[in-house]
């Protein structure tokens, strides 16, 4: 395993830390090399789905999820993703510390 892979693994166990236990149940199979033949088809349907957000039923929602599923297969989506979710969790907690300061 890549290092690459091993801070995405470290990055998605603590995301599945922080999710409602049903829904860490379910991301915990889904990153099972045996669930390969789910992930695969479903991350391509949702990322295709989220290309064409503007569909009733279809939004954005799909493609960073779709992204996630296929980041388990395709090397070469490992390091951007680990990187978009590296800043994203860095905004979400200065987000949190600064609404913080302002209710203090």
């Amino acid at each position: 395993m890549n290092r690459d892979q091993q801070r995405l693994n470290h990055q998605l166990d603590r995301l599945g830390q922080k999710l409602p236990s049903w829904a860490a149940r379910s991301l915990q199979w889904l990153r099972k090399p045996s669930s390969r033949w789910v992930r695969l088809p479903a991350g391509f349907l949702l990322v295709l789905g989220g290309i064409f957000s503007i569909l009733p039923l279809l939004g954005l929602w799909m493609l960073p999820l779709g992204l996630l599923l296929l980041v388990q297969d395709v090397p070469f989506l490992r390091r951007p993703t680990r990187q978009a979710l590296t800043c994203i969790e860095r905004r979400w907690r200065r987000h949190k510390r600064r609404r913080r300061q302002a209710d203090a």
